[in-house]
């Protein structure tokens, strides 16, 4: 049973990474069969070297280092007023019924159409960027919230009123409970949109990041950095989904324990 652990472990290393090696041999085989214009699609090679140059002097990490920062300060804020509202909606039908037309509306309109109204007030600062990235993770966590509270199945909330809990015991040892992974899934996908949304403010109201760093190489037609770049962008999205999952994990474990 030991023994079969690791082949099963091996297994899903080599699915996972079936299909992103599967797409660098067929971006190789267009680039050595001509296909494209080197100036236009350069080899994996070359986007190797050009993410090493970055590393090396510098210039990746530092705008790395910037907006991650941007991206933490902004899904904090939006995800901590998602929450209060989304608890708040989730556990009062009353504010559900006020609140609900009014932010469905608003939160249908993409943070890319937000960002000129945005910039009137706020100009193309901080703090621009900051009110984009948390309006982004405000809408995913707050949706999420709220359903997740209003579909815990009224068989649990009747055990609580059998046993005669209060309603912060109600709220602590069912509620909360029953509705933790919905709001994880709130909060994950509110990380993802706020990632996104902060390189979409730094491409087009920036003059530094990771975003900026994009739309910089190709202004100097360097494809190769701005292929290192988006390189990075996906793979520090999918390391912070995965932080944020396994933070998850171990809080059910100690919610579970408890």
């Amino acid at each position: 049973m030991t023994a079969a652990w690791p082949t099963r472990a091996g297994g899903a290393v080599l699915i996972t990474a079936a299909v992103p090696l599967a797409l660098l041999a067929l971006w190789q085989a267009a680039v050595s069969a001509g296909a494209a214009s080197p100036l236009v699609l350069p080899a994996p090679a070359e986007v190797l070297t050009a993410l090493r140059d970055m590393l090396g002097d510098g210039t990746l990490t530092a705008g790395l280092g910037i907006s991650l920062r941007r991206a933490a300060t902004g899904f904090a804020v939006g995800a901590l007023a998602g929450l209060g509202l989304g608890a708040l909606m989730g556990l009062s039908g009353v504010a559900d019924a006020a609140l609900r037309p009014l932010f469905m509306g608003l939160l249908n309109v993409p943070v890319l159409a937000w960002i000129p109204l945005l910039m009137i007030p706020l100009g193309i600062g901080e703090t621009l960027k900051y009110v984009a990235i948390s309006i982004a993770a405000f809408s995913a966590t707050l949706l999420h919230t709220t359903r997740a509270l209003r579909q815990v199945p009224p068989a649990l909330i009747e055990v609580g009123t059998i046993y005669r809990l209060t309603w912060q015991q109600r709220l602590v040892h069912i509620l909360l409970p029953a509705a933790f992974p919905g709001v994880f899934t709130g909060l994950r996908l509110g990380l993802t949109q706020a990632w996104q949304s902060l390189v979409v403010v730094e491409l087009v109201a920036s003059t530094d990041g990771i975003g900026y760093l994009s739309v910089w190489a190709r202004q100097m037609f360097r494809l190769d950095q701005m292929f290192a770049v988006m390189i990075v962008i996906g793979l520090v999205g999918f390391a912070l989904d995965r932080v944020l999952r396994a933070a998850e994990t171990r809080l059910a474990r100690q919610w579970g324990g408890a």
